[in-house]
Order: structure tokens, then sequence, then C-alpha cells
């Protein structure tokens, strides 16, 4: 079994007929809200935003909605040049420049289309999917018989065949460059040369990938597959980065809880001391907070750099705690059937023995979304979960450090998937700047 990839002729969005080719771009379309989807209608009569997450309308029926007027939108655009089809066969390197903690990053990768796989050796997920974003997607594709988004897939190349090819393409003139709302540049170049493109197709051949991001669009193609017999159905377009690759952020996502019933901060930290060493961070007047965060977050992070489990935990008592747990053996005796890599995860720790264990909250409320809210670890995140919890909203924000790479690579490789919300990879691929037509 290999991992297989080829170029494709990509479809473009054609400046001369849009032209700036950023207002015609989006964040994928499980992360846009309903005001963004209206900004990103305002931004362009062009924006993919209308075929990837249109709008429903009154009258919609089973022969007119989203979706037919998705597809009617996509052939218009390629009959009008609005979207163009690359000439010739392509790899395509997509670089991403942004900010993380007052820290300039730089993420690269390139685009290809990857042979399907049912999971297995050579393809891992390591999150669980839903049914209905996956009838959506499908339904999507069936009508436009093409492709968007990106699945984001992680592969380990020391070497850094792709890294090196992708270093020397990036110095000449992009195909696309604009920056986001969030300040995320993001650029595209071709990789048209063919000792390159097969330098990278070998590299990749015997390389496992596990899916970071797009599982219900990975899975949307395996079913579109089983309905199709188009050989261009046999494939994906995807989005591949090196795990030795510096540039890759994973970051964490925190949890608000609400719906306690009699719920104490006291209680809970009463309940934790005898598993969790429990350090107190006091404060009394708003700087005082300030600097009792920083030392919650500072003693997180030594926890995390050591391997450590930690959670930071804030309930509008005048103090910050960090609970660092004592019993490395503890999830043996709460969870049997998952494996080492699994019980040593920080969000099934806290999963298992806190919200489950202490609070309450078992895994048909943390489904129910009625008392767990999850908050992407943005720059904003952390006060914007305090101020959650001090507005009475939330009794109780909980605070993760991220889910390292390696972790990943152990839990998928043991055929196992994470619990919900455990990995935030930053920023986000967005979709638009290649469109595969099947």
């Amino acid at each position: 079994m290999i991992m297989e990839i080829k170029p494709f002729k990509a479809y473009r969005f054609n400046a001369k007929k849009v032209g700036d080719v950023g207002d015609c771009i989006s964040p994928p379309y499980d992360v846009i809200s309903p005001e963004q989807q209206e900004q990103l209608y305002s931004k362009s009569p062009y924006n993919i935003v209308r075929v990837i997450k249109g709008k429903d309308e009154a009258g919609d029926d089973g022969e007119k909605n989203k979706y037919m007027r998705a597809a009617d939108y996509l052939q218009s655009w390629i009959n009008e040049e609005v979207l163009k089809q690359d000439l010739q066969e392509n790899l395509y390197a997509y670089v991403q420049d942004f900010e993380i903690a007052g820290m300039r990053v730089q993420r690269r990768g390139f685009i290809a289309l990857a042979k399907l796989e049912e999971f297995g050796k050579m393809v891992q997920p390591h999150e669980n999917t839903l049914e209905p974003p996956k009838e959506d997607r499908l339904r999507l594709t069936k009508a436009t018989e093409a492709m968007f988004g990106l699945v984001f897939m992680l592969y380990e190349d020391p070497q850094r065949v792709a890294d090196s090819i992708i270093e020397r393409v990036i110095t000449g003139e992009p195909l696309i460059d604009f920056s986001d709302e969030q300040r995320v540049q993001h650029r595209l170049f071709m990789i048209s040369k063919k000792e390159q493109i097969e330098a990278i197709r070998q590299m990749m051949k015997d390389n496992p990938c596990i899916i970071a991001d797009g599982h219900h669009r990975y899975e949307t193609a395996l079913n579109y597959r089983k309905v199709n017999t188009n050989p261009a159905a046999n494939y994906q377009m995807t989005a591949f980065v090196n795990t030795c690759h510096e540039g890759l952020m994973v970051l964490a996502t925190h949890r608000l809880v609400k719906g306690v019933d009699g719920f104490t901060m006291e209680k809970l930290i009463s309940q934790l001391e005898s598993e969790f060493e429990i350090e107190r961070f006091e404060y009394d007047s708003p700087q005082g907070k300030t600097d009792a965060k920083r030392k919650m977050l500072e003693a997180m992070r030594t926890e995390f750099e050591k391997d450590g489990n930690a959670f930071g935990i804030y309930a509008d008592d005048g103090t910050f705690y960090v609970a660092v747990l004592k019993n490395k053996n503890l999830m043996d005796g709460l969870v049997q059937d998952k494996s080492p890599a699994w019980r040593r995860l920080d969000v099934s720790i806290l999963h298992k023995a806190i919200l489950e264990g202490k609070l309450g909250i078992d895994e048909e409320k943390l489904a129910s979304a009625n008392y767990v809210k999850y908050v992407k670890d943005t720059d904003a995140a952390i006060d914007e979960s305090i101020a959650a919890v001090d507005n009475g909203d939330f009794q109780a924000a909980f605070f993760m450090n991220p889910v390292k790479v390696q972790q990943i690579r152990e839990v998928a490789g043991a055929g196992e998937k994470m619990p919900q919300k455990s990995t935030f990879f930053y920023p986000k691929f967005y979709s638009g700047l290649t469109i595969n037509k099947l």
C-alpha cells in the first residue's frame, strides 16, 4: 500500500475578471459564522462562500436549493472565465505567514491530489465525525462535481524534500497573495517542474499520513467515490504539511462549563486534591488579577514542557488555579479500553477524571452541547473566557495546554480517535485558492 499523489490542473480565480482575488477566497465552510457569511457575500459577487456555504432561500425544494445554486455559480464562473483552469498539471505550494504570541511564524505545505484510501496504515484519522456535515458536503459534491476545500494532512519527512523545493519556489512571484481578517498572509505558488513533482511523489509513496483537519471532507470523498464511477472521484484535493516543519502549530481548545447542579469552586478543589497537586494564584485587584492569570499560564507551560498533565481553572472566586496530575496511573482505573497514549492526553484526563468524574458531565451531556462550550485559543480566548465566567454565563473555565504532534501520531497509530475538540491547527487552510473539477 502506498500514498499516491499527483499534480492537477486547478481552476483558479482570474484577477482580470474579479480584481482582488483575495476577495473571492474564504475560510473553510465549517468555521464560517452567519455574520461572516454575510461579510463574505458582500466582499465580492464571486466569493466562493456562495458555493461552499450558500444561503437557504424561501421556496427551496429538492430541485431548487443552495446546492443547485452552487452548481450554477460554478458553471457560470467557468463560462465567463471568472475561473480559469491552469494549462498544465502542477502541485501548488501554499505558504501562510502569521503571528502567535508576538512571534512571526511561517507554515509551508503543498497541495496535490491524493488517492483515496480507507482508513488504515496510510491514512489515519484522529477525530470523530458527524453525519449531518457529511450529508451536507455529499449533496454539494454531487451537485457541483468539484472540490473547493482542502483536507489537511500531516506527513513526516526529516529530509525535508518538499520543504526544500517549496523554499526555492516561493522566491518567485505568487499566484495569490492576500491577508485575511486575522492578519494571516496567504500565498500560492506553482510547483511545475517535472523533477520537483517527481521528487515529492517519490518521497510521499511510503509515507503514512494523519488527517489534521477536514475529516468530514475526506469521509465525504470516500462516500462520493462509492456512488460515482468517474475515475477522478478516486482522488481528494489535499494540503500536506511536514510534522518536522517548525511552522506547524497546534493550539489548545479551552472549555467553559455551565449547568452543573450545586457547583462551587471550593467543592471542586476539595474533590481534586487527592489526585491533583493544586497551585493557587490569588488576587484582590485588577492588576493582581492580570498577574495571577499570567502566573497560572506560566505554571501550565512549565508542566507542558516537562510532559506533565495540567489544567488552569477559573471560577471568579478571587483565585486562579492550576491542577497538576499526581498519579500517572489514574486513568488506568477509569478507562480500560483505550491505549496508554489516549489515557495520557490532557483532554482525556479532563473529560473523564474531572468533567465526568467530579462534575457529572458524561459523554451524553458533552454531546448535547448544553454543558460545555469549546473556545479555540486565539489571542483573546483567555480573557473572553474569564469574562464569560465573570458575567455569570458559565460557572468555570478550564484552560488547556495544546496537544503535541507526537501525541497525535501515537493515538492515531493505535487506531483511536481523540476526545472532541482536542486539536486546533492554526491557521486554517482557506477554500477557493485551487478548485478541482471532477
